[in-house]
Order: C-alpha cells, then structure tokens, then sequence
C-alpha cells in the first residue's frame, strides 16, 4: 500500500502498513496529538474531522447499564455431553441434539455476574452471582441463564421490580440501606429460605470458578414422541466450592476489588481451565400433590433424595475474551432462549423472565442485538426481519428473491421447516386469576438450610443478620424472629438473642452484611492529612 490505486505511481498518498491507526472511514492518520487549529494555540476548527469521529465515538462508548447483572465477567469454552442421564439414553427424555451422542462438543459462552450492584462494584459484595451459559447448538442457540444459589426471594415475577427497587441504593441518599432489605423481605416470607443463604457465607462466593450454578427456575424436556418432563439444571464446579466470611471479604477488598474477574482471567491465561459438570433433576410433569410444595416454585429446592442429580454432561471454558466491551458487556442473554427438545414450563417467574431478559436485551443493544457476533448463532440464520438501529447484515438465503421479505409465498421466499418429531401440546385448563400457588410451606426449608450448615456457617448467618437487623425498625425485626422461629427453633432463639443484645445505635444505610460501614465517613475526616492549597 501507500500509492493510489490510479496506476500513476509518481502520485503518492500516505504510507500504510498493517499497523498503521486509520479511522473507521479507512483513513490513515497521520497526526493522533494535535488538533487542527489556528497557530499553535488555536482556536480549532469544525472541519477536525479525524478528532469529531474519535469523540463523538468516544462519547457513545457505553451501552445502557444492565439493570440487573451489571457487573460481569465471562469466558469462551465448550459442553461435551455424555449422551446419558444417570443410566438412561438421553433421548429418553429430550430430544435436544446438543445432549445426544456421547462426545459432542459445542462451543459455549459463560458471563458470570453480581445482580443488584452496578458496573463497578466491588465483587466482594453480599450479593446473588449470575451464571448464564450460551451454547452455539446445531439448531440455534440455547441460553440457560441461573445463578449461584439454586432458589430466588420470590415466586411471581410481578414482585421483581419491587424486589429490585428494594435491594438496589435507596433513591434519595443513593446508599444501599439494609432496612429497605428486610422491609421488603420481612413482608414477602417466601424470600426467607433465599434470606438465609444469602446472609450465610454463601451470599459472598470467593470467585466464580469455584461456585456452584443452577437454572433455578424449573423447565421442560420434551422427547420424539412428545411427552415432556419437568428439569432443574445445576452446574457443579470442580474446582470445589468456597465461600468468604465478611472478615475476608473485607481484607480482599481494600486490596483488590476486581479479584473475581482477575482470578478467572488468569487461571485461564495459565492453562489451569476451569471445569463444571452439568446435573438434572427429573421430575414427571404435574402439581404434584404429594409434596408439600409446588414444584414450580422457585423459593424451594427439590429434595435430591426424592429427585436425585443425574450427571448429563461437563463444561471446560479455555478462552478469555479478545475484548471486553464487545464480548462480555454486548453478550446478550434470555430464558425464552431454547432450543427444539427443550420447554417452558409453567414456572410464574420464568414466564416473567422470558419477556423481561430479551426486552432489557432490546433495549442496550437495539433490535439488532442478535447480529453482533458474541450473540449471533453459528449456523445459517434466515429471517424476514427488516431494519433498525444497527442492522449489520441482511438475513436472506443463498437463492432467495430479495423483493420476497415476507411468508408465505409462491415467488421464492423463506419456508418453513419440515417437523419431524411429534409436537409437545401440553393441556392447560383453568379460572384465569391473580392468585399465589398453594403450599407456599414459606420457612421448612430455610430451616432445613439452617441444619445443614456447618457450625461456622451458622455462626456467620447468626452474626451478619444480626448486625443488619438490629439496625433496622422493630417491626421488622420481629417479623423475621418470627420467620427464623418457624424455621427452627435454635435459629429464631439465637436471633432473637443476639438482637436484644445488639447496640442500638448504629445506621441501616450499609451495604448488605457490612455492619458499622456507616462510620467511614467520618473515619475519613479524622484519618485523612492535612494539606496546604497549591
């Protein structure tokens, strides 16, 4: 390069080589410090069109925040199915390609996250961690988007937004308050098995390797002859599992608040690969009124002893990003995202999600956010979609008429494909109403987690929920000695005790679990030096 393309090569124009900076008209630049101005000093002119085009960009460099998940970290890597479950063929249950056949391999996306806080946020925080998987299937892609901790704070997706509002910086003082925690949790019972989780040391993983994931809500399997079954996914690390005290967290972060993404980035630079191994549970489709809570609620846990973990398949991420912003902040994620074999079930708040998590997605990155190449499938994509911010490509098939932009057609557009396997047709009868599902059973299992913690584990539950609710009105402090007591006895008896002893005079307004942070403040003033004005 560096001669014109005229054939004339006494006219030169600026010399380029494969690392020469151009501007994304494809222009070489020759100058990156100065502006174009008069003398020297200047005044610029309008016509900068090299530095206009490298602001203006500059000034749109941030997508939309998510609303939650906002702080995240991801890797590139791939599942390998072991086309069984349990003892049984897969294709007993599912008809999923990505599970058949022992050995397959597909290539995966995974964007860990915290949830309530924003994009810089330490990552030592008291906090649910996201765990969403994208696998590029042969059929499209499948998004199976969870999170650390296998049950959620709520059963009904109409709750979500109040519950958000509620856990995220109060909007006048914009500070975490941990009254507005237990206002809303206090009033909501369902959320105390979530409560007792999340103030145990599993509220605060130590990194994202060594943390379990789930798919929390329940979904569907749905096999060649069309009969379904009721699955809950879990990702097990085996990496082990470890989980911070507020101590620890504490000392990590005056030293480093990134270190969750540090830690996967460079155990993945250093060859040391991190590996997951898939579970389901397996359940037969129904209310099943033998349990004494619906299966569809997702403040519950199936008990493994009833609806054993059936290994169907390992996770290995290899591959950090090449860039951050394009990969990790543009991926794109959404529970409505399955693929043939597998299905929604009647789940409130997976119902809820699916809208909600491909809107917000519609939002940050425009109605196009499925042709970036972090989100697009990799196979052949064909649509009649037209338009848009950001459209990149045109979703036409080799041979199709290009007048043709819609279905059906007899001039050479797009058909449909040929099903093969029968078709899932669930029976759904009923009174439409705006009703909680019976056997909300709202405190045994918090108080079966409360028995299986270790002796530390209840120590640190004991001690966190304490220096947070002692804060808060007495109202609420006794709607949750009360949640602990229907749990288990020792657990409400150690509550309640430990508030009655509590000092009464320190401030809610502290992140979750961080008791006494209210004092920094004014640390702050009496640490800080002096100093002369310059």
């Amino acid at each position: 390069m560096g001669k014109n393309t005229s054939g004339n090569e006494k006219h030169q124009t600026n010399i380029e080589n494969e690392d020469t900076l151009t501007t994304r008209q494809g222009h070489p630049v020759t100058n990156n410090q100065n502006l174009r101005t008069v003398g020297n000093r200047g005044p610029a002119m309008l016509e900068n069109y090299d530095y206009i085009e490298k602001i203006s960009h500059f000034d749109r460099e941030k997508v939309p925040e998510r609303i939650v998940h906002a702080r995240g970290a991801g890797a590139h890597g791939y599942f390998e199915t072991y086309g069984t479950v349990g003892d049984d063929p897969v294709s007993k249950y599912t008809r999923a390609k990505v599970f058949q056949e022992k050995g397959k391999q597909t290539p995966v996306f995974v964007r860990f996250s915290t949830v309530v806080h924003g994009n810089h946020s330490p990552e030592t925080l008291r906090d649910p961690r996201g765990f969403a998987v994208k696998f590029y299937t042969e059929d499209g892609n499948w998004d199976l988007v969870g999170n650390n901790i296998k049950i959620f704070f709520i059963r009904d997706a109409m709750k979500f937004p109040d519950m958000i509002h509620a856990f995220r910086p109060d909007p006048v003082t914009n500070i975490q308050d941990s009254e507005r925690f237990f206002d809303f949790c206090a009033n909501s019972p369902e959320s105390f098995h979530m409560v007792t989780f999340m103030y145990s040391p599993w509220g605060i993983p130590a990194n994202y390797r060594m943390m379990q994931g789930s798919g929390v809500n329940a979904y569907k399997w749905v096999n060649n002859e069309g009969k379904a079954v009721l699955v809950k996914y879990h990702w097990e690390p085996k990496q082990g599992i470890k989980n911070l005290t507020v101590k620890e967290a504490n000392e990590i972060q005056s030293t480093n608040f990134n270190h969750a993404t540090q830690d996967l980035y460079d155990a993945i630079e250093r060859g040391d690969y991190p590996e997951w191994e898939l579970f389901v549970q397996i359940m037969e489709d129904g209310p099943h009124p033998e349990l004494d809570f619906d299966p569809l609620d997702d403040t519950k846990l199936w008990p493994e002893d009833q609806f054993p973990w059936l290994p169907v398949g390992k996770m290995v991420l290899n591959k950090n990003p090449e860039n951050y912003f394009t990969e990790v902040e543009q991926s794109a994620f959404g529970t409505g995202v399955l693929v043939d074999g597998l299905d929604f079930s009647d789940d409130k708040m997976l119902q809820g999600r699916t809208f909600s998590y491909s809107d917000t997605q519609r939002y940050r990155g425009g109605a196009n956010y499925l042709q970036l190449p972090i989100n697009a499938a990799k196979k052949r994509v064909a649509t009649n979609q037209e338009g848009g911010q950001s459209r990149h490509t045109n979703d036409k098939a080799p041979g199709q008429n290009p007048h043709v932009n819609y279905e059906p057609s007899s001039l050479g557009g797009l058909k449909e494909a040929e099903q093969v396997s029968k078709e899932y047709t669930p029976k759904v009868e009923g009174n439409l109403v705006r009703e909680s599902i019976d056997r909300q059973s709202n405190t045994k299992q918090a108080g079966e987690t409360y028995r299986r913690f270790e002796d530390w584990e209840r120590d640190e539950l004991i001690t966190n929920l304490v220096g947070d609710l002692s804060e808060c009105a007495q109202e609420l402090q006794d709607k949750m000695v009360v949640l602990a007591k229907e749990a288990d006895e020792e657990y409400g008896r150690r509550l309640r005790e430990g508030l009655e002893n509590a000092p009464k005079d320190g401030s809610p307004k502290n992140p979750l679990g961080n008791k006494d942070s209210e004092k920094a403040p004014e640390q702050a003033v009496e640490k800080g030096r002096d100093a002369e004005p310059y």
